[in-house]
């Protein structure tokens, strides 16, 4: 019994000891190996679903395919307006336009361009990241891992488990090859309807290629693939081993912006043979697992229950941060790095976390390098200075913790169905009451309350950082000029526009009752939901007109959208690339989505608008482009098909051991840009997490007090036994 007690204060000691000079190791949720290692911790809360760029289109799989797969152009780090420059092209493509009878024409002449030609070279001497599909026999004839059997496939889990790595040279025939995957009928890339409607021939292409899968039918095995190579697609040709060119109908500028997005990185014939075979398949060992690319980055484990890591490419072609950038840019520190070798970062590790508030705690104690801030932490985080501004809490100050905030791309809106037989229409009366209704909800007020503030008022479609957004200017038909800039027109203002509509008061002519209208909304449910939806409901009732929230299921409210029977609804657009046009396009006539199944979710239909957007859309950037832009915006303003709502901002959190990071919201391949001071983290995370050992001192303690008496009580037992064996004796 002694001895055990014995044994136990030994080994409290033992931990006592080692918790005291431990370097804060057994906090730590990482190995304590990896204290001094040049990685970037970060996040994710589900599996990314497609990491195959033909497929991918979500931020949570951009975030990683875009540091793996390299496209022909990406945009500059630092400049604003955002501009596009080469990344694995050598130089920014060669565009030339032609008419009906194959003749050049100039791009003034819009009239009379039939199509336009991309030529594009590439970079020589770029190497893919190694990969079992390159690899092949000591006679460099066979591909070794082309033809597995099944019983081959077995004996590989992951793809590290392939003892046999190898790479090639990048060539102008893998950016067409995965041109042609854009059009796989067995891929239903989210970009096949848009690309099929300008790269000459897709469709075409598609037909072929359905056809050979339908002969290919029950007798395909695990050796048989539909090679693109052998089927020619007339958009997309290859010129020689660094040239390529691709051909769409008409002048489609925004062709350009595609081409820095993953979906138009070079794809080798050898990865999609490799992983067509189903055997490895069965093993998740698939391009949606495991991308190959040759950018800065490849995916070194893939474990959707525990963490993804990238890790540098070794086989990297180089790249140098950006000598270019503002004046502000330089205040910052941001062109301190100029010059030098990207990426700076050697691993980066998204880590499973499904809940916000486990994830903030570890970005306090400083085991993840940057944060967002969640609704949970907000207070936490920045409070309100006596200017009015966010600024950081004490706490995070103390920390040196740095605060970026930027406005993201993207527009939040309450849209009217403008096929309604009560709000929709371009007459004057239904034009009046959606503009009363725009007047009475206070979007100023709803970034306060329910996004923290974190948000700019919208006026129209487009957000800041897009061509065709003035900084200055307003929506007249909602806000007027005041002394200190404009402000929101009263509720007097719009009950005279509802009594102009046909609704004096509130009140339904054909009912003799209360207005009655419709939110149709994705169920959501919850203190949060039931709070907004009661806030709208009070917007509404300033000028007496009652809401009525549905609640719909996902699918059905998705039903709601297309058939139209949907009165009023909330969406959003997120840009997929920084030209007007890709918001203007929610407003356009022939992209309904009643009629067309387009993105204009309105249905708003006005033939000016219409004439307008048919003339901005193939236009380049000028002070012509911005005029008629400006004459749209009017335009919408006045009929009001939404409720302008809203640009999200974004609120950056970064430890001090981050070097200066700028956020680029057209872009996801900037982890290359990142750098960190790893002793700085490693000496703050120590001093942030010293273990508390005062519990176990009281536990030892006890322990110590319990023991005492069996010491003493043991003492007289082997005492008294020895003084009776001593008397026995005599």
């Amino acid at each position: 019994m002694l001895a055990k007690y014995l044994k136990c204060c030994v080994y409290i000691f033992i931990l006592t000891t080692s918790l005291g000079c431990g370097e804060g190791s057994l906090n730590s949720p990482y190995p304590n190996a990896e204290r001094e290692d040049n990685t970037l911790y970060t996040s994710f809360s589900e599996r990314p679903k497609h990491l195959d760029p033909a497929r991918s289109y979500s931020s949570d799989e951009w975030i990683i395919t875009n540091q793996i797969y390299e496209p022909p152009l990406q945009y500059h780090y630092l400049k604003r307006p955002y501009e596009l420059m080469p990344l694995v092209a050598s130089a920014m493509p060669e565009i030339s336009f032609y008419d009906k009878n194959d003749q050049p024409v100039s791009e003034d002449d819009l009239s009379k361009i039939a199509y336009s030609k991309y030529r594009i070279s590439i970079l020589p001497n770029v190497l893919y990241q190694p990969h079992p599909a390159f690899a092949k026999d000591n006679k460099n004839q066979n591909y070794l891992y082309h033809a597995l059997t099944e019983d081959e496939a077995e004996e590989y889990d992951t793809i590290q488990d392939f003892e046999v790595q190898s790479t090639r040279e990048l060539k102008a025939e893998d950016f067409v090859y995965q041109i042609k995957r854009l059009a796989d009928p067995t891929l239903n890339s989210p970009i096949f309807g848009l690309m099929s409607e300008y790269i000459v021939g897709m469709n075409t292409f598609r037909d072929v290629v359905d056809q050979k899968y339908k002969a290919l039918g029950a007798s395909k095995n695990n050796e048989e693939f539909v090679d693109f190579r052998d089927i020619e697609l007339d958009g997309a040709k290859v010129l020689n081993d660094y040239q390529y060119e691709i051909t769409v109908k008409g002048h489609y500028p925004q062709l350009l912006y595609w081409l820095a997005m993953p979906f138009f990185a070079p794809m080798p014939w050898e990865a999609v043979k490799f992983y067509s075979q189903d055997y490895l398949a069965e093993h998740n060992i698939s391009l949606d697992w495991y991308p190959i690319g040759t950018g800065p980055y490849l995916l070194a484990e893939n474990n959707p229950n525990l963490q993804i890591s990238l890790v540098q490419n070794p086989n990297f072609h180089g790249e140098k941060y950006p000598a270019e950038g503002s004046e502000e840019d330089k205040a910052q520190g941001l062109l301190a790095r100029q010059g030098k070798p990207l990426p700076f970062i050697r691993k980066v590790n998204f880590v499973l976390e499904k809940e916000s508030i486990p994830y903030w705690n570890k970005f306090l104690q400083g085991y993840y390098d940057q944060s967002g801030i969640s609704s949970d932490s907000f207070d936490q985080a920045v409070q309100l200075n006596p200017v009015g501004n966010f600024s950081l809490t004490d706490e995070l100050a103390v920390k040196g913790v740095k605060l970026q905030t930027s406005v993201l791309p993207t527009t939040f809106y309450w849209g009217f169905n403008m096929l309604d037989d009560v709000v929709g229409g371009l007459g004057e009366k239904q034009k009046k009451l959606r503009q009363a209704i725009s007047i009475a909800f206070d979007m100023e007020e709803f970034i306060n309350i329910f996004q923290n503030g974190r948000g700019q008022v919208a006026h129209g479609m487009l957000p800041p950082g897009i061509f065709g957004f003035v900084e200055d200017s307003f929506n007249k038909v909602v806000f007027e000029d005041s002394p200190t800039g404009y402000q929101r027109k009263s509720i007097e203002q719009a009950k005279k526009l509802l009594a102009e509509a046909g609704y004096p008061d509130g009140i339904d002519p054909k009912t003799k009752k209360t207005l009655v209208l419709y939110l149709d909304a994705v169920v959501g449910g919850g203190p949060d939901t039931n709070a907004l939806y009661a806030w709208i409901r009070k917007q509404f009732k300033k000028i007496n007109i009652d809401l009525v929230v549905r609640d719909t299921q996902y699918n059905r409210f998705q039903d709601k959208m297309r058939n139209g029977s949907a009165q009023i609804f909330s969406w959003g657009w997120n840009a997929d690339y920084p030209d007007p046009e890709n918001f203007l396009f929610l407003l356009y006539g022939p992209n309904g989505k009643v009629k067309f199944d387009g993105e204009n979710a309105s249905n708003y239909d006005n033939p000016k608008f219409n004439i307008l957007f048919e003339k901005i859309k193939s236009m380049r950037n000028s002070p012509e482009r911005l005029a008629l832009i400006e004459e749209m915006l009017a335009i919408a303003q006045e009929d009001a098909p939404w409720i302008w709502g809203y640009h999200p901002k974004l609120y950056t959190l970064s430890h001090q051991w981050m070097a200066p990071f700028k956020s680029n919201a057209m872009s996801r391949n900037t982890l290359k840009y990142a750098a960190i001071d790893v002793k700085t983290r490693s000496m703050l995370r120590e001093a942030w997490n010293h273990p508390i050992l005062w519990p176990i001192s009281i536990i030892l303690a006890v322990l110590l007090l319990l023991i005492i008496p069996a010491m003493l009580q043991y003492w007289r037992k082997t005492h008294q036994k020895m003084r009776l064996d001593n008397g026995l004796k005599k």
